[in-house]
């Protein structure tokens, strides 16, 4: 979700694919998401031959702020060096 747009909005089977992690994990984070307002979710619309419709999941302001939070706090969790690692001087 954290990098997914308008163009390329995040879904759940995506984001289990995506994070190598089963349905049972991503289903009920998402919706713990939701229910804490950081993020909303919406059905698709339109035609969506031989499959369910998809429900895509975007991060909300607060949403957004919180995962800022959380990459200043544990950079590592997101794949970035920790302060005072890898940066030039």
């Amino acid at each position: 979700m954290l990098a997914s747009t308008a163009d390329d909005p995040a879904w759940g089977l995506k984001i289990c694919e995506e994070t190598d992690l089963g349905s049972g994990t991503v289903y009920p984070i998402l919706e713990r998401l939701v229910d804490a307002g950081w993020a909303t979710r919406y059905a698709e619309t339109g035609e969506h031959p031989g499959r369910p419709k998809r429900y895509y999941y975007e991060l909300t302001a607060v949403g957004r702020y919180a995962a800022g939070r959380a990459r200043e706090r544990k950079p590592r969790f997101f794949g970035l060096p920790a302060a005072g690692e890898g940066g030039t001087a």
